[in-house]
């Protein structure tokens, strides 16, 4: 092999790597908004990230047996905790927003998870750059033009909930580097995956869902395979992979990119409505979003990067912010 093939070869697996994570990612709106056409929102939630968790942990314990596993009962409360409120309040209630709402303008709202993160460390007295809360608030001008008149595929509710949705994981991204984690980021992924999809179930029954297996059509299974397998699995995968071997302000690019391919897949695969409002207000927010990481990137690092970049439709991103991200060009775990 000469010496330009090898010293190709690792850019065209980042960016093979980046690509999966773009597409597989940015689908997975698409991936919940076929499931939930047969299936409640919640239980179709739980399903999914109990199916993941254990396949997750039962990976692991073939690898390496149960040392992932050995933490104290508080890293395993906080895992349990983080799970909770990324996946039961976050990717949770993206479905039931989903019912309401186009998953392209969920995406669109959902985009505006980092800015949330800034307005929590300005809260702890963090102070962040001018820049970062110029693109924070330019980001919120988007979504309010997106909440005030999302256009005839959003109605009220779905866009409460989804920015409910958005808190929710907000809170918990950023609860996740200060309170104790388990050591092994799979092995939180695990339990973090294991509490929500348990809590979800919970909350389902709670509010009357129950998950007719005879009503359930062959389109919504193959959803549901498809965001457990390749939603979780090998989007994960190839996120972790990215995070060893990429930069770290080349990996966030996913943060904007995600929308884009939530957008353009409900349109072209269910024909969803995009008006005019609707891609102004998600160039915006995107706009500011885009400001806040390039700033924050070019600052020295004082919070973990992944969960400064990550948004509740990926079902492996739990893991992303289990532990901190060390700073751009060592983002190895």
């Amino acid at each position: 092999m000469s010496a330009n093939a090898t010293d190709d070869r690792p850019t065209l697996m980042v960016w093979g790597a980046l690509g999966i994570v773009y597409v597989v990612w940015g689908s997975t709106y698409l991936g919940i908004k076929i499931a939930i056409e047969t299936m409640p929102p919640m239980l179709h939630g739980s399903l999914r990230f109990v199916t993941a968790a254990l396949l997750l942990a039962g990976f692991l314990v073939i690898r390496k047996g149960l040392a992932p596993f050995r933490m104290s009962l508080r890293q395993f409360g906080g895992a349990a905790l983080v799970g909770l409120l990324l996946l039961t309040g976050g990717n949770g209630m993206v479905a039931v927003a989903e019912q309401h709402i186009s998953s392209g303008l969920a995406a669109l709202l959902v985009a505006s998870v980092p800015l949330w993160l800034v307005v929590f460390r300005f809260a702890v007295r963090d102070r962040p750059a001018l820049l970062t809360l110029a693109g924070v608030l330019v980001g919120f001008c988007g979504v309010a033009a997106l909440s005030l008149g999302g256009g005839a595929s959003g109605g009220t509710t779905g866009i409460v909930v989804i920015l409910v949705a958005s808190l929710s994981w907000s809170i918990g991204s950023f609860l996740s580097a200060r309170i104790p984690m388990p050591s092994s980021v799979w092995a939180a992924s695990a339990i973090e995956m294991l509490a929500g999809g348990m809590g979800l179930a919970v909350v389902g029954t709670s509010f009357g869902e129950r998950l007719d297996l005879a009503a359930v059509s062959g389109r919504s299974w193959l959803a549901l395979a498809y965001l457990v397998l390749v939603g979780s699995l090998v989007g994960f995968t190839a996120y972790t992979w990215l995070l060893g071997n990429a930069r770290i302000s080349l990996v966030s690019t996913y943060a904007y990119v995600n929308p884009v391919v939530a957008v353009l897949l409900g349109v072209l695969v269910v024909n969803e409505h995009i008006t005019a409002q609707i891609l102004l207000g998600g160039l915006v927010i995107l706009i500011g979003v885009a400001l806040v990481v390039s700033t924050e990137r070019r600052a020295k690092p004082v919070a973990p990067v992944a969960a400064e970049i990550t948004a509740p439709t990926e079902a492996a991103a739990p893991a992303e912010a289990a532990a901190p991200v060390p700073a751009e060009d060592s983002a190895s775990r």
